[in-house]
């Protein structure tokens, strides 16, 4: 028999995307109807971002997540939703001052970036473990700022999604779970690939599945070419995937995607070679410790 799988489709992300590939969704409608496209294609949770509609660059507006979220309960309430607050951690220095924050900067302190997980209430949110170089611009997650986001979204009754991007930040949320700001059993998402983080491939996904808490539970993806290969590798070792438009923008060498359902279909095709199959969002839920529905 074959066993299951939960697959989380990331929509849309925060970087300069939609020029490259049209099939980005932008507004929250089409947020919103890309997430129905891919849980029809077999994603049982959704990872949202946000963007302004008219300019597609990331935002943090609440009335954006708020008209995502509520278009997407009208047609599906059984899909789980995974909102990020990975927005408004990114620092860029300014010039001359370094300690000035420069053009780019999305910096604000913990409140603002679990905001939206107070007032719309998903199952899961991101909650990133960690301070690097992320591409050209810093990534900045204090322990402080962590621990008082762990605060905001416990208060919310959400379950943070770990996201660690290397080997030290497993060790620091380690640190937070034995603080008691992250509850057990932990939900981990091993992000591979992010320049300049541990790179895509089975050896940093190994070295950081075994730095994991016992306990915990866990899914990994890789970020473009590597999206696929990383997912088998991770199905294979008993772990949970992720693919979707935010992560990678092709379906194959040199073809775009033309959705993220496409990718998903892709995903459930690749598992379904691995004898396993795509969890339901109830299988879902029981799979990553949640509240089933109606209790």
């Amino acid at each position: 028999m074959a066993s299951t799988t939960v697959i989380t489709c990331a929509l849309t992300g925060s970087f300069d995307t939609p020029r490259k590939n049209p099939a980005v969704p932008v507004s929250p409608e089409a947020i919103a109807e890309s997430a129905l496209e891919a849980a029809a294609a077999g994603a049982a949770v959704v990872h949202i971002h946000v963007r302004d509609p008219e300019t597609a660059a990331p935002s943090m507006a609440l009335a954006h997540y708020r008209e995502a979220v509520e278009r997407i309960r009208e047609k599906n309430t059984d899909v789980i939703l995974n909102l990020t607050t990975g927005a408004g951690g990114r620092f860029v220095p300014g010039n001359p001052d370094p300690a000035v924050a420069g053009p780019g900067t999305t910096f604000v302190g913990p409140e603002a970036r679990t905001r939206h997980v107070g007032a719309l209430r998903p199952e899961i949110c991101t909650l990133d473990i960690a301070t690097m170089n992320f591409g050209e611009h810093l990534f900045l997650n204090t322990p402080g700022h962590l621990r008082a986001m762990a605060g905001h979204i416990r208060d919310a009754g959400v379950k943070p999604e770990i996201e660690v991007f290397d080997l030290g930040q497993i060790e620091l949320a380690r640190h937070l779970i034995a603080e008691g700001h992250l509850a057990r059993p932990p939900l981990f998402q091993i992000c591979l690939g992010i320049p300049w983080g541990a790179p895509a491939t089975p050896e940093a996904l190994v070295a950081m599945r075994a730095r994991l808490p016992e306990d915990a539970v866990w899914s990994a993806f890789g970020i473009g070419r590597e999206e696929f290969p990383i997912l088998a590798v991770a199905a294979g070792m008993g772990g949970n995937v992720r693919v979707g438009l935010e992560d990678n923008l092709y379906l194959s060498r040199g073809r775009l995607a033309p959705s993220n359902a496409a990718l998903v279909e892709k995903a459930v095709s690749l598992l379904a070679h691995l004898d396993r199959e795509p969890a339901t969002p109830d299988q879902a839920r029981a799979i990553f410790g949640l509240t089933p529905r109606g209790g």
